[in-house]
């Protein structure tokens, strides 16, 4: 530490400025001493240069064919959690391998004194009633994890965040209960040569001090064409927010990459009906897709379930946001006290930084019931990875249901289809629309309010009108219209306007844009 030829009073000096900063370190609720971010790059960078090896995805047939809810019902034993009964604040529930996730990921533990690998002990788990030779299984290995935390009271331990299957994982906040999901990459969706799932083939999980407000985890990433390195800040709460950043290197070449996607289920809503016998008004969870572009135009798609793969792109530089959201957060919308759709939340990513040209892309695909998540939602980069370099990104991910993400003028509330009683008119089709928020509440009643409307060359349209709706000081645009071609879709876009001072008009809100799909 100190020079011979140092004279004793500087080195003394040198000692006590020295001091403060070694306690600092010795006492940091830091792990970078032990592992990092650059750690799992290192790995990454080193497997993109060796070819993919598949997973082992060989597990016994009495856990492959598990039902969802057999598999759930298997619990680690009282106890068996890591961390349990300490004072850090988070527990790890670790998940054993079993019905559609079958590949084995490697779980380490990361403290200030090094890294630690979890070794795999079905002793952990309570398999229930069904017939295992537990000797057998000795190397099933470890599905995933969970993480609980008192999220929603102090005095219990509630789930907040899921890592199991591929790159997927869902959080929830104060009061929610899960819906969508985010995945750490998506590859070629929706594309004729079919998608690659990438996926986390190791976590370390860093150990937080305690009473700690967030809990740190880095995961390796690996597939035929990419792997990457990821890094996750989770920090629970009324929205819990994720900060993720992200560096990927290519094995070859990819033709699109979806950065941040997130998934999620629309069955019917408020715009489509519900099949005949389903006494719910609505299924979905979630209800449109939310986007603040670089320019700063807000835009709401409302989501639809396409009899056919609909994909929709918006072109933007820099996007600062976009999200799939549940807005209608009424019980009576849904009446499914079992599903309580309403508390499902709502994922909304910020950028970090400039993203640079791109688009985010809408995949929405036909679905004949409720158990499938068909719908996509991601950031696409113009240009892609040369081999041999990388590319970053990073981002924040909050799940929010009070107080979520909308646009400071007036925002979509809902968007019905069908004709009203009586009303005739051969194929005709009937769109309302309703506005509202604090640009229109602060309009007099009879503010003037138009619509800048625009609908494409497929669609007729025969009228539109707006007109207020006292029932929630917002407005409602009125559309009827015809589809020249039946089997094509109809895309549709709306702002209100208002007059402003300077008799020029004023923005009063979000931009509509919807598609119509084709029957």
């Amino acid at each position: 530490m100190f020079r011979a030829d140092v004279p004793r009073g500087l080195a003394i000096s040198r000692l006590i400025v020295l001091l403060p900063l070694l306690l600092a370190c010795a006492i940091a609720p830091s792990t970078a001493a032990a592992f990092g971010f650059l750690d799992v790059a290192a790995k990454a960078r080193k497997l993109a240069s060796e070819d993919y090896e598949a997973p082992d995805n060989k597990i016994p047939d009495a856990l492959r064919n598990l039902t969802p809810g057999r598999y759930h019902a298997i619990r680690p034993r009282p106890g068996r959690n890591l961390w349990a009964g300490s004072t850090v604040g988070f527990e790890v529930s670790l998940l054993p391998r079993g019905m559609r996730f079958d590949q084995q990921v490697k779980i380490n533990v990361v403290n200030l004194d090094g890294v630690r690998p979890l070794r795999f002990d079905p002793a952990m788990f309570d398999f229930g009633d069904l017939k295992l030779d537990q000797k057998k299984l000795k190397e099933l290995g470890f599905a995933g994890f969970r993480i609980v935390h008192p999220l929603n009271r102090k005095d219990r331990m509630d789930e907040v965040l899921s890592f199991v299957g591929a790159s997927y994982f869902r959080a929830l906040g104060k009061g929610q209960g899960y819906g969508a999901s985010a995945r750490g990459l998506a590859i070629d969706t929706a594309l004729s040569s079919g998608e690659e799932f990438p996926r986390f083939s190791e976590f370390w999980i860093a150990r937080p001090v305690a009473g700690s407000k967030e809990l740190i985890i880095y995961a390796l990433l690996d597939s035929r064409r990419m792997t990457g390195a990821y890094r996750f800040v989770l920090r629970p709460g009324t929205e819990t927010a994720m900060e993720v950043r992200a560096r990927l290197y290519p094995r070859g070449e990819v033709a699109k990459l979806g950065i941040a996607p997130l998934t999620s289920m629309f069955f019917f809503g408020e715009n489509q009906p519900p099949p005949a016998g389903d006494y719910r008004p609505e299924v979905h969870d979630s209800d449109g897709l939310s986007l603040l572009t670089g320019e700063g135009e807000w835009i709401w798609r409302p989501l639809v379930n396409p009899k056919r793969l609909l994909v929709t792109t918006f072109g933007t530089t820099n996007p600062r946001g976009f999200g799939l959201m549940q807005r209608d957060r009424a019980f009576s919308s849904y009446q499914d006290p079992d599903g309580r759709l309403e508390l499902r939340p709502s994922a909304w990513i910020t950028p970090d930084g400039d993203w640079g040209v791109g688009h985010v892309e809408l995949v929405q695909i036909p679905t004949p019931d409720e158990s499938n998540d068909n719908i996509v939602a991601y950031w696409v980069p113009d240009g892609g990875i040369a081999k041999g370099k990388y590319r970053e990104f990073s981002y924040r991910l909050g799940w929010q249901m009070s107080g979520e993400t909308l646009p400071p003028l007036a925002s979509v509330t809902q968007t019905r289809s069908g004709r009203a009683p009586g009303e005739g008119g051969e194929n005709e089709i009937w769109l309302r629309v309703d506005f509202a928020g604090p640009a229109l509440a602060a309009l007099s009643p009879d503010a003037a309010v138009k619509a800048d409307f625009s609908i494409d060359p497929n669609g007729e349209l025969i009228d539109m009108t707006v007109r207020r709706n006292d029932s929630t000081a917002g407005q409602r645009m009125i559309i009827r219209m015809r589809r020249r071609d039946d089997a094509k879709p109809v895309e549709l876009r709306a702002q209100l306007q208002g007059v402003g001072k300077d008799g020029k008009p004023a923005l009063l809100s979000e931009t509509w844009s919807y598609i119509l799909p084709g029957e």
